[in-house]
């Protein structure tokens, strides 16, 4: 089989780190399957839809990591939409319903009063042509219904008809057609709902597997019944959880709340964010995977929670400092020559500051410490003042390396009497202006001689 996989965002808003889980989980499957990624804007709604949404996530997911082979546009595709609901009318399967908001949601309300199921009644099945002319001649508009399978030959009485599939995260899975109401597939103004545009293309797309969140799961049914009356066999299916905030909360596009570009705003590092949205509610630890193909090879659906997941983004800044700590200069090398950090002293710069920086962006501040003097937040008192001068008079000669510091050090003890704090810190305050850093041991070889003695207070 050649694996083909979608993700199929609307454009209505940045998008989170929920929808990114469902990318990400697609994106690794064809990875790991040498599948085909297909980014599918479902932008149907073109009043709600924006061209500068479906830009930014697109850049956002290239941020990630994933890179569609393809992209495409549901507002491109209305002629195969609408072949399709000519196929499904001349079949009887989709019919007019002239009832409105007001209505359908009274009976909801008599049925749930009855004990009863709020499902749809079919009701429109029984209106006669001079019904449909009367209700048209009020200025009515239809929806359109998709006649669920559900009966055997008479709409009126539904029965119980199961519809099961093997579900690559939740194992076998079945929805009861007569639980649930005939789906509207056309609005009263012709435009989609998600569920007919989302069927066809993945028919004409050749998709193999969809995989998506559970809040689909109910969906599913009635999907796999539209795909069999367009005459094409469904694809697999794979329902993983949610992720939630930190404290519960559902994550939505209309809040906000943890959008991929505030997370990288924040300076957080894309593998820590694919990372912690991938293994969160897994059955692995949560560390920081360096990269994609290292990630699809953990990514086990089957062993995934089935309860919703808490991203928490102290997590996320844990899994930034161990990937910045164990990158490679290699890794590192573009990214840090947009902050200015060039030249042959570049990578051990890089190598010596690594494991202090919380984001990629404070390296920066140390190059210009580095390479232009302290910073000035902390001051020295007098005698530590002092110290240091009569500190830089007994440095040690050229050429330095990583034990210049040690030996400058001890000296510095046995001539002073100093120990511990208050011979470290001074010095550290005098060739940095911070009270913590880089051990010193490899930034003195980075200022030189020269450009220490430069740095007396």
């Amino acid at each position: 089989m050649n694996v083909a996989v979608r993700f199929a965002p609307s454009p209505t808003g940045l998008i989170h780190i929920g929808n990114a889980r469902t990318a990400l989980f697609n994106w690794l499957f064809a990875l790991r399957n040498d599948g085909r990624f297909v980014l599918r804007f479902d932008d149907t709604d073109c009043e709600r839809s924006k061209p500068e949404f479906a830009e930014a996530i697109e850049v956002d997911l290239r941020w990630l990591g994933v890179i569609p082979d393809t992209v495409e546009h549901q507002s491109a595709r209305f002629g195969l939409y609408d072949e399709a609901v000519e196929r499904l009318k001349a079949a009887g399967l989709l019919y007019a319903c002239y009832e409105t908001p007001e209505e359908l949601e009274l009976k909801r309300k008599v049925l749930l009063s009855r004990r009863l199921p709020p499902v749809y009644g079919r009701e429109a099945l029984t209106l006669s042509d001079a019904g449909r002319a009367r209700l048209e001649a009020e200025g009515r508009r239809p929806h359109w219904r998709f006649l669920l399978p559900n009966h055997d030959g008479d709409p009126s009485k539904p029965r119980k008809t199961l519809v099961a599939w093997d579900d690559l995260v939740r194992g076998r899975q079945s929805v009861d057609l007569a639980s649930l109401s005939d789906p509207v597939l056309v609005r009263e103004d012709g435009s989609y709902l998600y569920t007919l545009p989302s069927v066809v293309d993945d028919i004409a797309m050749a998709m193999t597997h969809v995989i998506r969140g559970d809040d689909h799961v109910t969906n599913t049914g009635a999907q796999i019944a539209l795909f069999r009356a367009l005459g094409a066999e469904p694809p697999v299916f794979g329902h993983h959880n949610l992720l939630t905030s930190a404290t519960g909360e559902g994550l939505s596009k209309r809040t906000g709340a943890l959008s991929i570009r505030g997370l990288r705003e924040q300076g957080m590092e894309p593998m820590a964010v694919a990372s912690l949205a991938v293994l969160t509610g897994g059955a692995d630890s949560i560390q920081a995977v360096a990269s994609m193909r290292e990630l699809a090879e953990r990514l086990d659906l089957a062993r995934t929670s089935r309860s919703s997941s808490k991203f928490d983004p102290i997590d996320l800044e844990r899994l930034t400092q161990d990937l910045l700590r164990d990158m490679p200069f290699a890794a590192a090398r573009e990214r840090l020559a947009a902050y200015g950090v060039t030249g042959e002293m570049a990578e051990p710069f890089w190598l010596a500051v690594r494991g202090n920086l919380s984001r990629l962006d404070e390296a920066a501040l140390w190059w210009r410490i580095v390479t232009e003097g302290p910073d000035d937040d902390s001051e020295l008192i007098e005698t530590d003042r002092a110290f240091v001068r009569a500190a830089l008079d007994a440095l040690p000669p050229e050429p330095w390396d990583a034990t210049t510091w040690k030996t400058w050090t001890d000296g510095l003890k046995q001539a002073t009497g100093r120990k511990g704090r208050a011979l470290y810190m001074p010095l550290r305050i005098a060739l940095t202006g911070r009270p913590s850093g880089p051990e010193l041991a490899d930034l003195l070889p980075l200022l030189g001689r020269e450009g220490t003695l430069a740095r007396r207070p």
